[in-house]
């Protein structure tokens, strides 16, 4: 829940680049071992992905997002219209 919290607020607040700096703090914090078996990723990579300046692919971020067990959802401040 906390996790949760953490990387919902960094969303809302920050940029790309925060977010990708909590999933590191967050991630490590976890045991980047642990996190990247539950992601199918090697540590490494795991580090590489996360690390700061890092661009990594969207599919790492969900397998991470997922790992944490906090995965990405779509939602919408304003009703959509259907199209």
């Amino acid at each position: 829940e906390d996790v949760r919290g953490f990387l919902s607020s960094v969303l809302e607040d920050g940029d790309a680049s925060d977010f990708l700096h909590a999933l590191n703090t967050v991630a490590r914090a976890k045991g980047m071992t642990e996190i990247a078996a539950k992601a199918g990723v090697t540590r490494a990579s795991l580090y590489k992905s996360l690390a700061d300046g890092a661009n990594p692919r969207f599919d790492t971020i969900v397998k991470v997002t997922r790992a944490l067990g906090c995965p990405l959802t779509v939602t919408s401040e304003h009703p959509v219209d259907d199209v």
